[in-house]
């Protein structure tokens, strides 16, 4: 039986090229000026154009803050939508081919249709996400005190059900790993009994394990502090890769940028964490004060930076492939932003920082390490970051089909206006 081939928003390539052409001329001399102290140039644009970070299907939604969403319109009201809009983002960036489904926000009602829209659009399935966060309609016991580690064991039975069944939709969809965020914890002390509910929700997650495939991974992610603010049963790092360890080699540790306590040093964790083979990937996004889930680069581009330069001389280490070995996933809160802004601008920022680290003159920064000279490492490694990286990150776009500025020819095709008047005004996207 021929799947059909549903109708989606598409950037026409012509019009692309007719902007690119506006743009090109100044890009060339951009471009010609970094290149010129770039030894290995065409390897770095050929990672650069390798890279991809997965856009997560929630993102593509009605924005707005803590206590209130407004919508911007045009907001995607059904998966197909959204997977829609992924494909604009890919169009214009060449760096977004696959998308992060969150069950059940987004349960995909004919996998064989999800997974040909994407393909039309050159995408994938990445991580599937469950969620034992919130009560669901219909739903027979409440998550209210938590899940995995409930004292109740039908609650957490429930969780492990519905962990294995978001293993099934991601099966279907050709995905490799399953993303576990809890936000089981206390918010008084004497609540909960600390070894019981570490014990159950080790005891949880091994049910949930046995259920993976052979060729699939679990991630257990951490947070210190939302949305309890006594305890979190999985808090930090250091709970996380116990659980990861003690699960066996498919679980490993997830970072998510944005919630670690203020002056957390993250790209120690990351190295730590790559050394040991248990780090899963990251879900990016900026912190201010903590749990902020800002706009990647927009608080702390040099941090970014740093963890990037840990990344890639961990990965180099160990002959690991940038691109494929651990996840890369963006799991910011665009505000009051147009979601697809947003994420164009997250994916420039990780790629920015990705790209400054690939700079980093290794040879001359372990020699000034191992000769203990702390000014020329510090001078090495922000000589890199205060190079203007974006001309290469724009060759690669270019180099692969994309724009030379997504944002700018994102807004000059009047992407967001076509969206309004397909979809509406007032659309408020599913799941959120």
């Amino acid at each position: 039986m021929k799947i059909p081939i549903i109708e989606v928003m598409q950037i026409e390539k012509y019009k692309l090229d007719e902007i690119n052409s506006q743009l090109i001329s100044k890009h060339q001399k951009q471009f010609d000026g970094v290149a010129a102290d770039i030894a290995n140039l065409d390897t770095i644009i050929q990672k650069l154009g390798a890279f991809n970070i997965a856009i997560p299907s929630w993102a593509l939604g009605t924005g707005g803050t803590r206590f209130g969403r407004f919508s911007g319109g045009g907001e995607p009201r059904n998966l197909e939508e959204k997977i829609s809009d992924v494909g604009v983002i890919h169009a214009l960036n060449k760096s977004s081919n696959s998308i992060s489904l969150h069950i059940p926000w987004d349960i995909p009602d004919n996998a064989s249709e999800m997974k040909a829209l994407a393909a039309q659009l050159g995408l994938h399935f990445d991580a599937v996400n469950s969620n034992t966060f919130q009560d669901q309609k219909g739903q027979k016991l409440s998550y209210k005190f938590g899940s995995l580690h409930h004292v109740d064991k039908a609650v957490r039975k429930q969780a492990i059900e519905h962990n294995i069944e978001v293993i099934k939709y991601g099966k279907q969809l050709d995905s490799k790993a399953l993303s576990v965020w809890l936000s089981d914890g206390s918010n008084f002390p004497g609540q909960l009994n600390f070894r019981t509910a570490f014990q159950n929700t080790l005891e949880s997650l091994q049910e949930i394990y046995a259920a993976l495939p052979n060729d699939w991974k679990v991630w257990v992610e951490y947070k210190p502090y939302e949305p309890n603010f006594y305890s979190t049963t999985i808090g930090d790092w250091g709970q996380s890769y116990l659980l990861a360890s003690k699960l066996g080699p498919k679980a490993s540790t997830l970072v998510d940028l944005g919630h670690h306590l203020q002056g957390t040093n993250i790209e120690q964790i990351v190295s730590l964490l790559l050394m040991e083979g248990k780090l899963a990937g990251f879900h990016f996004n900026d912190s201010k004060y903590g749990d902020d889930d800002l706009t990647v680069g927009s608080i702390n581009p040099y941090q970014l930076f740093l963890i990037f330069n840990e990344l890639v001389e961990g990965m180099d280490a160990k002959g690991m492939d940038h691109a494929t070995s651990i996840g890369w996933m963006i799991d910011a809160s665009h505000n009051v932003k147009d979601p697809i802004e947003d994420l164009l601008q997250s994916v420039q920022a990780i790629k920015i920082a990705y790209a400054q680290a690939l700079l980093v003159d290794k040879a001359a920064l372990v020699a000034a390490q191992n000769n203990n000279d702390v000014a020329l490492a510090q001078e090495i490694l922000q000589q890199a970051y205060r190079t203007d990286v974006r001309p290469l990150i724009a060759e690669a776009s270019y180099r692969s089909g994309g724009a030379l500025d997504p944002i700018a020819t994102y807004r000059k095709l009047n992407v967001r206006e076509n969206l309004i008047k397909e979809r509406g005004l007032k659309t408020v996207a599913t799941g959120l």
